[in-house]
């Protein structure tokens, strides 16, 4: 068995651990950190996209040395009866380009990839990540940024999506993002197709569903996708291939859910630490966040981070009831082929109130304005989902990594 000894321990390399990483080499070069991830390089295999408008200055200054997709003139959204264009830039980067940036910016011997964890202890004193191998990382702090697929305590439904980086024989000509196209057959769900042009003979297409069972069928989604290309007229090979199946949380015992991935003295980050959007599934806004939070708390102890931590969290879970309201509704209250109708009206309220709603930053006016009026679901029916409750979120046998 080997030991060995440094200021912070992060298990999980991906982006919640990544970032936290990064913000504390930047900011506090002093320290030595060890970034633990299971598999053989950082990231996995995902793509994380935000909108503009959803960091400061210091959050873009921590995304700085990641090389990023950026489109500056809007993006679109389509459904059955409504069409916008909207001004908010987007960004987006993917896994290999994470993993790359942190392997130059962290110091050498700060990445320990292929490192299965068996367990990890807090404490007054020393913490410890204990390896599948016997292998042990001593650390003043121990912070767990793991994935998590979902839990008993949280319900909802799932977001399930595939999506395909296709290299066209011919340009494709789509200029700006396309955030949601639900013109698409909705196939007992809400479904809308997401893409992102890369160049001019390069896009990303991905197929998104927000369904009651967490059920992926590869093959039809493949299916799916290239029908949607060929319909544009878009021929060309696949270059890469990504699939999710994300929680969307509409309840829950949050308590429980905290106590279910606590150990003592262990600190808590990413959506094992509950910070998500509980209805787009995103959290680059919340993993930028907490690791500049991190940085900035770093000389306390270990108990008392995990405690700051599970605090922001807990407020969190309380900024974001809203989103889960609109979830119930999406599950509960709409039949699955006119699911589209929740996001379609909310695409017809002011672009600030929906730049809002994506980071989580709603305000008080901005719930009676989404609230109030005629809703896109029968009266009844909203009642009834909003008092009702929904199927737990039990964990799958494959979770992904979150958005």
């Amino acid at each position: 068995m080997k030991q060995r000894r440094c200021d912070i321990a992060i298990a999980g390399g991906g982006l919640a651990g990544g970032l936290i990483a990064l913000a504390l080499a930047r900011r506090r070069p002093e320290l030595e950190v060890v970034l633990i991830e299971a598999g053989e390089r950082l990231g996995g295999n995902h793509r994380w996209s935000w909108f503009a408008t959803d960091l400061d200055a210091a959050g873009n200054a921590l995304l700085a040395p990641i090389a990023r997709l950026e489109w500056n003139e809007g993006y679109e959204v389509a459904f059955p009866g409504h069409a916008r264009t909207l001004s908010t830039g987007y960004r987006s980067i993917h896994s290999p380009d994470f993993a790359a940036a942190l392997e130059a910016e962290l110091p050498d011997g700060a990445i320990m990839t292929g490192g299965q964890v068996a367990r990890l202890e807090g404490g007054a004193g020393l913490g410890r990540v204990v390896l599948a191998n016997g292998d042990a990382i001593e650390a003043g702090t121990v912070i767990d940024c793991r994935g998590v697929g979902g839990s008993r305590h949280l319900a909802g439904g799932w977001q399930v999506f595939m999506g395909r980086h296709l290299r066209l024989a011919a340009p494709h000509g789509v200029t700006r993002p396309v955030i949601m196209d639900a013109t698409v057959a909705q196939e007992g769900g809400y479904r809308f197709v997401y893409v992102l042009p890369f160049g001019p003979n390069d896009i990303f297409i991905e197929d998104t569903y927000y369904q009651d069972a967490p059920r992926l069928e590869r093959a039809l989604l493949a299916d799916r996708i290239d029908a949607y290309a060929r319909s544009h007229g878009w021929h060309g090979e696949v270059v890469d291939e990504e699939t999710g199946v994300l929680p969307v949380i509409t309840d829950g015992d949050f308590a429980a859910f905290q106590a279910e991935h606590h150990a003592p003295g262990v600190a808590v980050a990413g959506a094992r630490g509950g910070f998500v959007h509980p209805l787009t599934s995103y959290t680059l806004p919340f993993a930028v966040d907490t690791a500049l939070f991190v940085a900035d708390h770093a000389d306390l102890p270990g108990p008392a981070l995990a405690e700051q931590l599970a605090e922001r969290a807990r407020r969190h879970w309380q900024a974001t009831r809203l989103y889960r309201m609109l979830g119930a509704m999406l599950f509960g209250a709409a039949l699955p082929e006119e699911r589209f109708r929740v996001f379609e009206r909310h695409y017809k309220l002011g672009q600030p109130l929906i730049e809002r709603f994506y980071a989580a930053r709603s305000t008080r006016a901005d719930a009676m304005r989404v609230l109030v009026g005629k809703p896109p679901v029968r009266i009844h029916r909203a009642l009834a989902a909003l008092a009702g409750s929904s199927p737990p979120l039990v964990t799958r046998p494959n979770p992904e990594p979150a958005r």
